[in-house]
């Protein structure tokens, strides 16, 4: 059995950055146990391959994007805040530029010259990378049996002298210190499968509950399926509507998510249409409270507001324009109401959504068509699950790991970070930020508490 100071169990964003902490904090032996064949995985698929790898807002802005009680991220954000990060890895050689939203990127675009950077920032400090370790058992050593004497009580010093971790090829590790990266159970081919909850739980914390977050949401009837208020598989195929839908991509628009027939939230931005459902900037946003609501039971809706800019009055009357411009064309004198009606709708929609816009609305004329732009209604049949949301919301609980060192309340020597907690964030680079935030504090506080 090898013996080490810190073990770091997850080799991805908060992991790697949890290596770095211990490392550079302390003269301390650190090793990162990771199951799959390379550092990273997951970082490697974000952003499509271009991995928006944090987020440039300050901490007022940047904390409204964290859920659900960002306050517990603070101490960790402004250890490690999104300008110290872009510092990090220009450090390590990894240059950055920052986009429209403040979002970072790499200015290669390229998601693996994070995962290299980090490695090197790991290595270089003196954390031993292993992969190809899948843990199988945690072990807490033995306690000690010693009294502790005051003028109140005798207790016992219960505190335990550190963990044995066991892995499946048959090789053990010993440490003082155990912090779990191992991340949620979102892309579980990546390696994500929820392996920090099961130890969590066995060590006595709460796991808060789980859902896919940043996904896919379906409206009823764009999937052949029989599914009903719940997860729906990406590979399910789509049905007529859903392949006329697909491959919109929507610009500058308004999404609102109604609940049980009330307004939970409103969002203007960029959309997609799917092979999953509705995507996109705004659909990643409203995905969290629309899957939490289906799965507690609610009637879930969406409203796509296609002409956000301009009032139902203005629209209508720029409506009624074209629509005299076009009986007053000569070219339109012989045609069916049905024709001009097409040409009617080029003016005001891409053209190809019309096909899609006019399957879900079978009887709008041009009187109706205003309404129709500004308040087009989809009822929510289900989402995609965790084999391809961008996250997993609940986790650990808060209230039983300390924000301002991420070590468990319950279990001295043992901290969480990343995914595995109850802490998860919208689109935009706030998750990876939020990772190495609580990656790089959870490692700096084990080394000095050796």
């Amino acid at each position: 059995m090898k013996s080490v100071d810190v073990i770091v169990i997850g080799a991805g964003a908060a992991g790697l950055m949890a290596a770095c902490g211990a490392a550079r904090t302390a003269e301390c032996k650190v090793v990162v146990l990771e199951k799959m064949p390379r550092p990273g995985r997951k970082i490697m698929i974000t952003g499509k391959g271009r991995c928006n790898f944090t987020n440039a807002k300050p901490w007022n802005e940047f904390s409204q994007h964290i859920h659900p009680k960002p306050n517990f991220l603070k101490p960790s954000f402004y250890n490690l805040t999104s300008e110290k990060m872009i510092d990090f890895l220009t450090e390590q050689g990894m240059e950055s530029v920052v986009e429209r939203g403040d979002r970072a990127f790499p200015t290669s675009h390229l998601a693996s010259d994070v995962v290299d950077a980090l490695l090197r920032a790991a290595e270089s400090a003196g954390a031993e990378v292993l992969c190809g370790k899948e843990v199988r058992e945690i072990l807490r050593c033995a306690q000690d049996d010693r009294k502790v004497q005051d003028d109140r009580k005798v207790q016992d010093d219960m505190e335990p002298q550190g963990y044995t971790v066991k892995c499946s090829d048959g090789s053990a590790y010993s440490c003082k210190k155990l912090i779990i990266c191992t991340g949620g159970l979102s892309y579980p081919k990546t390696g994500s499968t929820g392996d920090g909850y099961k130890w969590a739980t066995q060590m006595g914390h709460t796991i808060k509950t789980l859902f896919p977050s940043l996904t896919a949401i379906v409206p009823k009837g764009y999937k052949i399926t029989e599914v009903s208020k719940g997860h729906i598989d990406r590979s399910t195929p789509c049905s007529e509507i859903g392949g006329m839908l697909c491959g919109n991509q929507l610009k500058n628009v308004g999404l609102s998510l109604i609940v049980d027939g009330n307004t939970a939230e409103d969002e203007f931005g960029d959309m997609d249409f799917t092979d999953g459902g509705i995507e996109g900037p705004i659909g990643f946003k409203i995905s969290r409270k629309c899957v939490n609501s289906i799965i507690n039971g609610s009637k879930v809706y969406v409203v796509i507001d296609l002409k956000p800019a301009v009032d139902l009055e203005d629209l209508t009357v720029r409506i009624n324009t074209l629509w005299n411009e076009i009986a007053k064309d000569k070219r339109s004198a012989n045609k069916l109401y049905k024709d001009r009606f097409k040409i009617l709708l080029t003016k005001v929609l891409p053209m190809q959504l019309i096909q899609g816009f006019m399957k879900l609305n079978p009887n709008i004329d041009h009187k109706s068509l205003p309404k129709a732009l500004k308040n087009w209604k989809m009822e929510v049949d289900g989402y995609v699950g965790y084999e391809r949301c961008v996250v997993t919301a609940g986790g650990v609980s808060q209230e039983e790991v300390s924000p301002k060192t991420l070590e468990s309340k319950m279990v001295p020597g043992l901290y969480f970070a990343g995914e595995v907690l109850d802490l998860d964030a919208n689109t935009g680079g706030y998750n990876l930020q939020t990772a190495f935030s609580t990656g790089y504090l959870a490692g700096i506080s084990a080394a000095k508490s050796l």
